[in-house]
């Protein structure tokens, strides 16, 4: 038996609501007092996409739609030396605070903040949790289905049967509940858009975990663009491609000749399973056009179940 999987993506640098984050904050002097009319950009550092605003008359402003990865973050204003931020790592769907406090000097003057600070979260109503890259590809996984990841986050469990829901359309559709939700109350997305199976309201497939960028696990009081699932939230972004090239490749195996007979059986089993594929992507026109592919192929292989049966004879 032979099951093939492949995956494909060209992004270009502008992305949905539900995958994207933003950066909010308040533009300070040393004071405490507001600087209206700094000039605020963010850079991208994988692609180099940057995104600009000014702060208004409070000082506050926003950097909204921006995709996730890592930022440099730079703040310019005449009377005030330059203020400069790295580390900055955003997630799927996280809104974070960055203040920033400016000092009195020249705008040749560079004030650097290097240190990846923990980013604050002070928009969001719901309760939820990241599955980040490293996590996803460094667990073990029986079959690579990634929704089983969806379980680490503790608000997760195995729905019960009275939710009578089918799961005939993918083998790989998760029969959770989140927060005590019905199993099918869970509003699914991926890159932004509608990732529910419409037949059941299960998630549809997800990309194998080497195309799998992360995806997160929101509960509680959702924002009302989850309105029509009670549940939870499950939003998951692909890998991109970046200003560099960048790839890998992977098999994992399964062999009954490895396993031991259990104690009770008369054999060993007879499972061989192979997954094997690869990952590329990178520049297209740097800055700003670029690609992905992603391939994983499955070979399962095992006896047939044994079965006997008692025919009687013509006499």
């Amino acid at each position: 038996m032979r099951y093939l999987s492949t995956a494909l993506f060209v992004q270009i640098l502008w992305a949905q609501s539900a995958s994207v984050s933003q950066i909010t904050g308040t533009v300070q002097d040393s004071t405490g007092l507001a600087v209206p009319g700094a000039r605020v950009a963010v850079t991208q550092t994988d692609t180099g996409l940057t995104r600009t605003a000014e702060s208004g008359a409070d000082g506050g402003y926003i950097l909204p739609s921006l995709p996730i990865g890592p930022y440099r973050l730079e703040v310019k204003k005449e009377g005030f030396s330059t203020y400069v931020q790295s580390g900055i790592v955003l997630q799927v769907n996280t809104s974070p605070t960055v203040d920033i406090a400016l000092k009195v000097g020249s705008v040749s003057e560079q004030i650097v903040v290097e240190a990846a600070a923990a980013l604050v979260e002070t928009r969001s109503t719901g309760v939820g949790q990241v599955v980040d890259q490293q996590r996803i590809v460094d667990i073990p996984l029986n079959g690579r289905y990634a929704t089983d990841l969806i379980y680490i986050i503790g608000a997760a469990s195995t729905a019960p049967n009275a939710d009578l829901v089918s799961t005939k359309n993918y083998p790989n559709e998760a029969v959770l509940s989140i927060a005590g939700g019905l199993a099918n109350g869970t509003a699914y997305t991926l890159d932004g858009g509608t990732h529910n199976d419409p037949f059941n309201n299960l998630n549809l497939p997800f990309p194998f975990p080497d195309a799998l960028q992360e995806f997160k696990v929101e509960t509680s009081a959702l924002p009302a663009q989850y309105g029509y699932h009670s549940a939870g939230a499950i939003n998951a972004v692909t890998k991109a491609g970046t200003n560099g090239f960048h790839g890998n490749a992977f098999e994992f195996v399964r062999n009954y000749v490895f396993n031991a007979r259990q104690f009770l059986a008369v054999g060993r089993d007879s499972l061989k399973r192979n997954q094997y594929g690869g990952t590329f992507g990178g520049p297209i026109k740097k800055d700003k056009l670029f690609f992905f592919l992603g391939y994983q192929g499955t070979i399962i292989k095992s006896n047939p179940t044994q079965s006997f049966s008692f025919i009687p004879t013509a006499d």
